[in-house]
C-alpha cells in the first residue's frame, strides 16, 4: 500500500515590517497574493526560522484559528540536521496518524533563498513529500529586476568576508566577474552596510556600476544605480542612508557610454 504524505508549502513573508502604527495586516496583504495568504491561513503546522516572527505573520494574515492552537516549530537560522526527520514526521503517516501539510516560513522573504529551508526541502524530496513553492517577495530578484544590470547572467554571493584584507581580495575577484558581464549580487548585516559601501568605493574600478537596493517593498524603499565614480562624486548627504536598513548590493560593468543621472 502506498504511503500517504502531506505537502511542504514554502511560503514567503514580507521583507520589511511596516512603520510603527501601520497595519500589519496591510503589510502582508500588500506584498503577498491571496493564494499565498490562503495556504498559510489553512495550515495548522508551521516550521519557522523564528517562532516569534512566525506568530506575528500568522496574526497579520488573520489566521482563522487561535495562534495557541497551532503548532509552530522553531528550526532556527541553521536547522539541526538530526531534527529534520522529526520535524517532517507529521507530513507522513509513519506514526499511524493521518499525514498533514506544513508551511515553512523564514523571518523575511523566501524560504531556502538566502534563508533556512534547503535542507528540509532536500529531505522532503527524499521522503517523497510534495514540495510546493508559493509566490512572494524575494529581495534578490527584486533588486536584480530594478538594477538595470544583466538579468541573464548573475551570481548571488551571500555575505562577503568581514576582515579588511579578505574583503578587499574578495571584492577584486567579484569585480573581475562583474567586468566579464555577470551581475554580482551580495548582502551584508544591516549595521555593517556603510562599511561595505565605503570599501567598495575604495577598492573597485570607477567604471563599475553599483546598485543599492534598500528596504525593498517597504515604505522607505530606495533603489539607485550609479557608477563608482558617480557615487564618489556625490556629497555624503545626497547618498542613501544605509545604517540598519536591509540592503542588497549589485555590481556590474558600466555601459560603454553612460549618461550622468539627472
Amino acid at each position: 500500500m502506498r504511503q500517504r504524505v502531506g505537502a511542504l508549502h514554502l511560503v514567503p513573508v514580507p521583507i520589511i515590517d511596516e512603520p510603527a502604527g501601520a497595519s500589519t495586516v496591510g503589510s502582508a496583504h500588500r506584498v503577498l497574493p491571496p493564494s499565498t495568504i490562503e495556504v498559510a491561513r489553512q495550515a495548522r503546522y508551521f516550521l519557522a526560522e523564528n517562532a516569534r516572527s512566525a506568530r506575528a505573520f500568522i496574526k497579520a494574515i488573520a489566521h482563522p484559528q487561535p495562534i495557541a492552537s497551532l503548532q509552530i516549530v522553531q528550526i532556527g537560522h541553521e536547522p539541526d540536521a538530526a531534527s529534520i526527520d522529526q520535524w517532517l514526521a507529521p507530513l507522513t503517516d509513519r506514526d499511524g496518524r493521518p499525514a498533514i501539510d506544513a508551511v515553512l516560513l523564514s523571518e523575511a522573504g523566501c524560504p531556502g533563498v538566502a534563508d533556512p529551508g534547503a535542507t528540509l526541502v532536500a529531505r522532503a524530496h527524499t521522503l517523497g513529500i510534495k514540495v510546493v513553492p508559493w509566490v512572494g517577495p524575494s529581495s534578490i530578484l527584486l533588486a536584480l529586476m530594478a538594477a538595470g544590470m544583466n538579468g541573464q547572467r548573475f551570481r548571488f554571493l551571500g555575505y562577503l568576508p568581514q576582515p579588511s584584507v579578505a574583503l578587499r581580495d574578495r571584492l577584486l575577484a567579484v569585480q573581475r566577474d562583474a567586468q566579464r558581464g555577470e551581475t554580482q549580487v551580495f548582502i551584508e548585516t544591516p549595521y555593517r552596510n556603510a562599511r561595505l559601501f565605503e570599501t567598495i568605493l575604495k577598492v573597485c574600478d570607477r567604471t563599475l556600476r553599483l546598485c543599492l537596493a534598500i528596504d525593498l517593498t517597504g515604505a522607505n524603499q530606495t533603489i539607485a544605480t550609479r557608477t563608482i565614480a558617480q557615487w564618489l562624486a556625490m556629497a555624503d548627504d545626497d547618498r542613501p542612508a544605509l545604517d540598519r536598513r536591509a540592503t542588497v548590493f549589485l555590481l556590474h560593468a558600466g555601459p560603454a557610454s553612460a549618461p550622468a543621472p539627472a
